[in-house]
């Protein structure tokens, strides 16, 4: 289900140094011990790649941080009535490449997308929009992401829908 003015939690990929096509921030010198629930690079790690996954590299941590607070809860996904090329992917690690896409083929300010792609958080510039299947396992683990974001000023997951980037057809997303 669709709903009109969703919440907006916008994630961000983090990798330590192997690219393997999955949008990452920066490499980072050192494999940190992290754990879904941490507070780390501006927000809160609401994934950990596993094997299976796309993009998993086995010894390597990388996978998705949420943002603390929901960044609006009353804005549209992107130019509604308009089929967005490229922004269908729904697995794990294609969320930045659909957000890319949405902003590409949709000049509209303020849709959440556009929020996300210019979101500067916690000295971060590269969130996105998440894919159906990072929301997904955002959703899973949302017990202990809000336990984190309201321990550091941030908010609980609203009980509302919320915007994926993943595009369904031109009225659905």
């Amino acid at each position: 289900p669709v709903n009109s003015s969703p919440s907006l939690s916008t994630t961000y990929t983090w990798d330590n140094g192997v690219n393997n096509g999955v949008a990452f921030v920066p490499t980072i010198s050192s494999q940190p011990n992290l754990s879904i629930g941490d507070f780390y690079q501006g927000g809160i790690i609401a994934y950990i790649l596993q094997a299976g996954d796309p993009g998993y590299v086995s010894g390597y941590l990388s996978g998705l941080i949420a943002t603390p607070s929901d960044q609006t809860t009353s804005t549209q996904w992107g130019c509604q009535g308009t089929n967005i090329t490229g922004a269908g992917g729904t697995a794990l690690g294609t969320g930045a490449q659909n957000t890319i896409d949405i902003e590409a083929g949709c000049s509209t300010f303020g849709t959440a997308a556009d929020i996300c792609e210019n979101l500067i958080l916690g000295g971060y510039s590269d969130w996105f929009l998440p894919s159906q299947d990072e929301l997904v396992q955002m959703s899973q683990n949302r017990a202990i992401i809000d336990s984190t974001a309201t321990a550091n000023g941030g908010s609980n997951f609203t009980t509302d829908i919320y915007w994926s980037s993943s595009q369904y057809n031109a009225d659905i997303a």
